[in-house]
């Protein structure tokens, strides 16, 4: 039945990981050399076995900090692995992240896709990679992709996750080709699996969930442990859905090297030695060259380890690099001015269609922007347009929405899925904080350009604290990420279109009060009319004061402004990065400087812009820096309340008096 497993290659690597382990526990960890350890050991031989049946170039498979066996079977080199966990250069990260954060680019085999430290962050991206899968196979009918499936390995503490219940419900509703491999040894640190699922066993509680084929089995046992994850992984490749295997296995050691596990009984230890999968390994191949596998794995992790401590430290100067691709020089194009006056959300959407019709990876997706075209109709009509595979709703998941976008850009795509709302991102920030580092912790390896669309900020006629949040401030703390936030149409447009031909993972920003308002309005700039990021826009030249402002708030600016003289006025455009050169240039000429926006006062984006004039054009001030902004209050519900907290026109006029008189 296994005649086509070298069990002989399968001892190699359980040997290998398991002396691994040892070593990094008895010395390497004691020493200082590594940092972090965390124990593999009872979990090779399951992983071992699944590595072996992801032949698939196209494979993808999403993994988590214990994953080290299924990494040695699928190309890593013993090497590469004391690399990674002595931080030395040849390491997975470069040295930038903990040697049990993984991620291996293909190598005839299955892609390891990038690891982040949340549990439970695994299974989103895995799910988009699935979806790929898919769009390659039936869309763009490119053969090489046929078979291929994604796996996206986990221990049963991680099925309580957002991320965990996000796939399941990704896959079975799209019935993708997805495996769960649930690596269960009954504890998540020290809480006990029944407090993860009910009864401590996820494939009992599954097994009537729709479109899921659920398998149960003992990982420490070989020939069933072989068994069933031929019959997992053969299913989901055979295009016939997904599948969960839980695998009953045993953490032999700690959660990592300095947990003394005395949360279990010395009953339950010494059962958990019993059930060692290399003991089973042993007694159940006993005429394998046990000794001689033993003496070649310990020699090829000695040379191997002297060769990674003679290797350098990464290079300090190296430490900020790569946190954005490269910017390519956008090309200078003056806006076009002829034709129909087009609102912001028309621009975005005809923006849309015709990259699309350019870039056929090119996926739009979220919640309502199917049938519907999305709550504010930037996607009308498109999925009609472009079909149901490239234009699609999803579930009620940001979790979801977000991680599989990861996943989709892993995998080559380029994803552009919309958040409803600005508030409405928040049960994706794991996701979102992931994705913007996870080009410079793979030091360069993997990147997720996409752009993601979310409507801010108050309404028109209509504004309370769910709806109407801006909050940039918070995503340019978020590492990694380009921020657009235009205030007319052609700005969206010229800077939507270099987004969505950049190399960078970009939040595209869309004033709710400026989606379909008048003053928003602008011509159509031209079939290739491009913006590059970092580029503000002087919309009104002067001597005397400066005002810095985005978004909805630019409106406010020149309202308040009307009849006096003076005044220079600087647009941002973009948040991440902003242009400090024109600012601080227009500030050496004014002498005096106020910036307004709608986001919250305290850690608003305006106290980076005003710490940066004070640090870099202090001689040239000639009154105090000042901000103006919401309060740290949420948007009110009533008209009354909102305009109250709201920086009108009136207030932006006296302060900019007072900066005037100054």
């Amino acid at each position: 039945m296994f005649n086509d497993l070298s069990w002989t290659q399968v001892a190699r690597l359980v040997l290998t990981s398991r002396r691994l382990d040892e070593l990094e526990e008895q010395e390497l960890a004691p020493s200082g050399e590594v940092a972090y350890q965390f124990s593999a050991k009872g979990h090779e031989l399951a992983q071992v076995l699944l590595g072996l049946h992801l032949t698939h170039p196209r494979d993808g498979v999403s993994v988590y900090y214990r994953s080290r066996p299924l990494l040695l079977t699928l190309g890593w080199s013993v090497q590469e692995a004391l690399a990674s966990g002595l931080a030395r250069e040849g390491s997975a990260s470069g040295g930038r992240d903990a040697g049990v954060m993984f991620n291996l680019p293909s190598r005839g085999r299955a892609t390891v896709l990038p690891t982040a430290g949340g549990v439970g962050t695994q299974y989103t991206p895995a799910a988009g990679w699935a979806q790929a899968i898919r769009y390659y196979r039936e869309v763009l009918e490119q053969e090489e992709w046929q078979g291929a499936i994604a796996v996206a390995c986990g221990g049963d503490g991680s099925v309580a996750s957002n991320g965990f219940w996000a796939a399941l419900n990704l896959v079975t509703t799209r019935n993708l080709p997805f495996l769960f491999f649930i690596e269960d040894n009954g504890f998540a640190i020290s809480v006990r699996s029944p407090l993860q699922t009910p009864g401590g066993n996820i494939a009992a509680n599954l097994r009537s969930y729709g479109n899921l084929y659920v398998l149960d089995a003992d990982g420490c046992e070989p020939l069933e442990a072989a068994q069933a994850i031929r019959e997992a992984v053969a299913y989901v490749r055979q295009g016939h859905g997904p599948c969960l295997l839980r695998l009953r296995l045993v953490r032999l050691m700690g959660h990592t090297f300095v947990d003394d596990q005395a949360y279990k009984s010395a009953a339950e230890r010494e059962e958990e030695a019993k059930r060692d999968p290399l003991l089973r390994l042993r007694e159940t191949f006993p005429d394998l060259n046990w000794q001689n596998l033993e003496k070649e794995v310990e020699a090829e992790i000695r040379t191997a380890l002297e060769k990674v401590r003679l290797a350098p430290d990464p290079d300090p100067n190296t430490a900020c690099h790569g946190v954005f691709a490269p910017m390519e020089p956008v090309p200078e194009r003056l806006p076009e001015t002829q034709g129909p006056r087009l609102s912001l959300i028309e621009a975005v959407r005809r923006t849309l269609e015709q990259e699309m019709e350019q870039n056929p990876r090119l996926l739009v997706f979220g919640e309502d922007v199917g049938v519907k075209g999305g709550v504010h109709g930037a996607t009308a009509r498109m999925q009609k347009r472009f079909g149901e595979k490239r234009v699609f709703d999803t579930s009620l998941s940001e979790e979801g929405i977000m991680g599989s976008a990861v996943g989709l850009a892993l995998a080559g795509l380029f994803p552009v899925p919309e958040i409803q709302f600005r508030k409405y991102a928040d049960p994706a920030t794991e996701q979102i904080n992931d994705a913007g580092t996870l080009r410079w912790r793979t030091a360069g390896h993997f990147s997720v350009p996409m752009v993601v669309r979310i409507p801010v900020g108050f309404g028109k006629k209509n504004a309370d604290p769910w709806h109407s949040v801006s909050g940039e401030a918070v995503f340019a703390h978020t590492i990694g990420w380009m921020i657009a936030y235009p205030s007319n149409a052609a700005d969206a447009v010229g800077l939507l279109r270099a987004a969505l031909r950049g190399k960078n993972p970009v939040l595209f920003l869309e004033h709710r009060a400026l989606l379909d308002s008048p003053e928003a309005r602008r011509p159509w700039p031209g079939d290739e009319y491009l913006l590059p990021f970092g580029q503000a826009a002087c919309l009104q030249e002067g001597n005397s004061l400066t005002v810095v402002t985005w978004g909805a708030m630019v409106y406010r600016v020149f309202e308040a402004v009307q009849d006096l003289h003076g005044i220079e006025i600087l647009d941002l455009r973009t948040i991440i990065p902003w242009d400090r050169e024109r600012v601080l240039d227009s500030v050496r000429k004014t002498g005096k400087c106020l910036v307004v926006h709608e986001d919250t006062f305290t850690v608003g984006f305006g106290a980076e812009i005003l710490a940066t004039i004070a640090s870099e054009a202090f001689e040239f001030l000639d009154a105090p820096l000042r901000r103006l902004s919401m309060p740290d209050c949420p948007i009110p519900y009533n008209a009354g309340l909102r305009e109250a907290v709201l920086p009108s026109p009136q207030r932006i006029r006296l302060a900019i008096e007072e900066l005037l008189r100054y």
